[in-house]
């Protein structure tokens, strides 16, 4: 089969020893280009973004050489300040989203942008941290932050996961308010995301398949439409657009009732 192939590839032993020498190769070029990056940090969040372009684009690299995985990425990636928010299915959906944009940037747990190096990374490239401690007081906290960046350097690129986890192929959750209150309180245009990537990268991490897994960028949600109709429109576009990735990648896939779009998203689409 080929490499490039739209479906996933055999799981083999050796296919099992190439995903240890993946993660045995990141684990070791993690160390070497953040800790070289360092000094890039003097020039903020320029400097940082530039070592995490690096980074994100070495690990695409290692998973095509032990892996033989590859990605597509489909639609039109967005450059200007936006919320992404994204079908989440594994590891593999997080570095092809944040390879694809120029500026990324996503909500942390405030313990983990403490970590050193790591930490010092996502502070300068934009991470927002989230304190869950203050339930919903976070989220007024965090469309603060995103409002004082706008009105400074910009935000970038917001990656979000509507589900709030990583979900199994074909798998389906709530789609939790964050998203909706944060774009409420930005008036950010939200652009949704669909991928099949969990079918070639499991939620684990361990059993990477080859192939070629789909990214797909949609037209933007303005922040004219109105909030009541807001989440179930990001939720139909995403889920029916990831359906059909995974349908094409081989998943059985059944129809669902739910999934016929409200007529305010056709004539959304219609109009771009």
């Amino acid at each position: 089969m080929s490499r490039d192939a739209a479906t996933p590839g055999p799981l083999t032993a050796w296919q099992y020893v190439q995903n240890v020498l993946f993660y045995l190769h990141v684990a070791l070029a993690t160390v070497v280009i953040g800790v070289a990056g360092l000094p890039a940090l003097r020039r903020g969040r320029a400097g940082a973004n530039r070592v995490a372009t690096r980074w994100i684009a070495y690990m695409v690299w290692a998973a095509r050489l032990h892996l033989g995985l590859t990605c597509e990425i489909r639609g039109t990636p967005p450059t200007g300040d936006c919320i992404v928010a994204a079908k989440h299915q594994s590891f593999w959906d997080i570095l092809i989203i944040a390879h694809a944009v120029p500026r990324r940037a996503f909500i942390m747990k405030r313990e983990v942008m403490r970590v050193p190096v790591m930490g010092w990374y996502a502070w300068k490239v934009g991470c927002i941290p989230i304190d869950r401690s203050k339930g919903r007081d976070a989220m007024a906290a965090i469309s603060a932050q995103i409002n004082l960046r706008m009105s400074g350097d910009g935000l970038g690129q917001l990656i979000i996961y509507p589900e709030g986890t990583r979900t199994l192929p074909g798998q389906r959750r709530s789609y939790k308010q964050g998203v909706a209150t944060i774009r409420a309180g930005t008036g950010l245009p939200v652009v949704p995301v669909a991928v099949n990537t969990g079918m070639f990268w499991p939620r684990s991490g361990w059993g990477i398949r080859p192939g070629r897994a789909v990214v797909e960028f949609l037209p933007q949600i303005p922040p004219e439409v109105p909030a009541a109709g807001f989440l179930p429109r990001l939720q139909a576009e995403i889920e029916t657009h990831s359906d059909r990735l995974m349908a094409e990648a081989g998943l059985p896939i059944p129809v669902r009732a739910a999934d016929v779009a409200p007529p305010e998203m056709v004539d959304h689409r219609n109009s771009q």
